[in-house]
């Protein structure tokens, strides 16, 4: 048997680059003397997210970073042997055009192990970002995984083509806000405080995958983060979390041995119809 310890992390993380920088470090310094292998940092971890989904200020909108950015490179050295999930805002520049996406990206001491840009937007992010167009998982030193940003875990066959594609965990990063329709004074009240806790529950039993869910605290612009990070094992069991405030849950696992355990009578992978599903694509 392997265990690993995962932590998932619930912070607020600004504009200030640098500052964001200082406080990543921090936390996987504390991450790694408590012995974690797998350290998911929140989206927007680099910059910040957007201070309003309807209509995004242009003139305020979270700084863009290349992959090979020196802030990027520094978290990349400071993890050492510890894998880190982070998301960022990512620019491309293609024949001189830039181009900006929500961005996650893991990472050891020895590069780059995973990339993922996110794929759905909610309300007015489309105007200050493209999407992503895929899901793909990936090998890493503590087992293979995939990930997705925020909004994505909404839509069920997002964590399903990475469960397909074999990956055992699933990082989500999230910049996850309360309810900008319906505010309440405490945000374990909030629908969407109700609906990020089913959605990490949900995927991870229907997949049978251990979930790592991190995000937001804090507030930007007019946007309150729900904290809330967790992980979630593959019966749907929620083994370790936070609250609304910063800090990091953790949770020590042996990923290959709990994902086979819990898919030994019923494999929901294996049992698939897919023949009696309607063809998504075939509808556009």
């Amino acid at each position: 048997m392997t265990t690993l310890t995962l932590g998932a992390v619930a912070a607020n993380f600004g504009r200030d680059l640098e500052r964001c920088v200082e406080k990543a470090v921090r936390i996987m310094g504390d991450a790694r003397n408590a012995g974690v292998g797998l350290l998911v940092l929140p989206h927007a971890t680099l910059g910040g997210y957007l201070g309003d989904l309807a209509r995004p200020d242009p003139r305020a909108l979270p700084p863009a970073l290349p992959e090979s950015s020196p802030q990027l490179e520094r978290v990349r050295r400071m993890a050492g042997g510890m894998v880190v999930c982070l998301g960022y805002t990512e620019v491309e520049i293609v024949d001189g055009a830039a181009t900006t996406y929500n961005a996650a990206v893991c990472l050891s001491g020895d590069g780059v192990l995973g990339r993922h840009r996110k794929v759905h937007q909610p309300l007015g992010e489309a105007e200050a970002t493209r999407a992503g167009d895929g899901f793909t998982a990936f090998d890493t030193p503590v087992g293979r995984m995939g990930m997705l940003i925020d909004y994505d875990k909404t839509f069920p066959e997002a964590a399903r083509s990475l469960a397909l594609d074999g990956a055992l965990v699933l990082a989500c990063l999230s910049a996850w806000p309360a309810s900008v329709t319906d505010r309440t004074d405490r945000l374990s009240q909030d629908r969407q405080s109700r609906l990020f806790d089913i959605y990490d529950t949900a995927r991870a039993a229907e997949n049978q995958v251990v979930w790592v869910s991190s995000n937001q605290t804090g507030t930007m612009g007019s946007l309150r983060f729900l904290g809330q990070a967790k992980i979630v094992g593959p019966g749907g069991d929620v083994l370790a979390r936070t609250r609304n405030k910063g800090g990091m849950a953790t949770a020590r696992i042996d990923v290959a041995a709990e994902v086979a355990r819990s898919r030994r009578t019923l494999s929901h992978l294996v049992e698939r119809v897919p023949s009696a599903y309607r063809n998504e694509g075939a509808r556009r």
